[in-house]
């Protein structure tokens, strides 16, 4: 068992270095614990949060300060390119996401111009009626009844001091 466990760390090493018939070795073992049941995969949400609604939103012409309003600070503001924001959401469990979203936005002059990615601006006649804000109404608590052990505790004189 000594003489595998050496080995895989010899197998890694050379397909870091260059050796590309190691690499299968290398991805075998985070594969087999990607398909074994009772590892725990959390649900992983990266990024800003990109929805149809909120790119319905968007409007040319907006300021870089309206656009930071509605959809947050961007992912990426590359340096060289001060006009273009990347707006990269990824959703899903473990390391492999199911969900991956971007939407890119183009400014000149400080306004909006164009906008690119998996999302654009849907027509009016096209977009649906937001949802309606739910209010639920919460009744006030009431103290249950004693249970015949807490009225024992308190007729010893063992009860909390309430």
């Amino acid at each position: 068992m000594r003489k595998l466990l050496i080995f895989i760390p010899i197998f890694a090493s050379l397909s870091m270095f260059g050796c590309s018939s190691f690499s299968g070795v290398t991805d075998a073992i985070p594969d087999a614990l990607d398909r074994v049941p009772l590892v725990y995969k959390p649900m992983v949400q990266q990024g800003n949060v990109v929805s149809q609604e909120q790119v319905n939103e968007l409007k040319p012409g907006m300021s870089k300060r309206q656009v930071r309003f509605l959809h947050g600070t961007p992912m990426l503001a590359d340096v060289f390119h001060a006009n273009r924001w990347d707006y990269t959401y990824t959703h899903g469990e473990g390391s492999s996401p199911s969900d991956m979203r971007r939407v890119t936005v183009f400014f000149e002059d400080d306004r909006l111009v164009r906008i690119t990615g998996d999302l654009s601006p849907q027509p009016e006649s096209e977009r649906s009626e937001p949802e309606k804000e739910v209010v639920v109404t919460v009744p006030d608590w009431d103290e249950p009844d004693k249970t015949l052990w807490r009225r024992f505790l308190d007729t010893i004189g063992l009860g909390r001091d309430d």
